[in-house]
């Protein structure tokens, strides 16, 4: 599934600006299909031009309510209108599992799918996030600013000027998630539940949130990273 709603306000008609020459959500399509454990995708949206967009890159369209695209609707709602008509979608009668691939992370790989369904296959966990290793840590440079206006670490207990001293901490990206259905027709949080992860890498867990965000697709996508051993040749 593919939850893109048309009322985007921080980048408007953010789903369906181009990067790379393609719409955004044709990005994510065009991903999921390559995916060895995908086999359709289903576009769910509230906007006629998103649908047009997605069916034209091989994804089906489910039309959700207007009232479950709203700024202040939580997307879990999506998610839960998605389940009940599953059904009919797939023409049978429940699925058990459900990943969600958000538009709005253009440079996932067909592989971080992959591996996130099969991380949810070892049945012990209730959802899989992708998360990446965290430029900044609460242990050493993120912090907050008190009433004096002075500033403090976020986390001053076991707290160092050395990176290798710390715990390594992470960022949850938004390249893809998988859930069991049942779980998400119950919490009221994803978070509530046993979480389990994989890594992906920094290159691959850019989330388009501003005007700058999809400027970086962009160039990202057309000059794609090679890695250290590229660079350091």
């Amino acid at each position: 599934m593919i939850f893109a709603r048309g009322g985007s306000k921080g980048v408007p008609r953010k789903n369906v600006r181009l990067v790379k020459g393609k719409p955004l959500i044709a990005h994510s399509i065009e991903c999921a299909l390559s995916a060895s454990c995908i086999g359709q995708v289903v576009v769910s949206t509230d906007d006629e031009e998103i649908a047009e967009v997605s069916e034209k890159f091989g994804a089906r369209v489910l039309m959700r309510p207007a009232s479950l695209a709203a700024d202040a609707t939580p997307e879990i709602l999506a998610w839960r209108h998605a389940i009940e008509q599953m059904p009919e979608i797939f023409s049978q009668d429940k699925q058990d599992v459900l990943v969600s691939l958000p538009a709005t992370s253009p440079l996932r790989a067909p592989s971080d799918i992959d591996a996130a369904v099969k991380r949810h296959s070892e049945g012990d966990c209730d959802v899989v996030f992708a998360i990446s290793p965290s430029l900044r840590s609460p242990y050493l440079n993120m912090v907050t600013i008190n009433e004096d206006r002075l500033i403090n670490v976020v986390i001053s207990e076991g707290s160092s000027y050395r990176r290798q001293d710390v715990p390594c901490v992470y960022d949850i990206t938004t390249s893809v998630y998988v859930a069991n259905t049942d779980y998400v027709m119950s919490c009221d949080r994803l978070v509530d539940g046993k979480v389990g992860a994989i890594v992906v890498p920094q290159e691959r867990a850019l989330d388009i949130d501003t005007e700058y965000d999809l400027y970086l697709a962009d160039i990202i996508l057309r000059t794609p990273y090679r890695g250290p051993q590229f660079h350091d040749k």
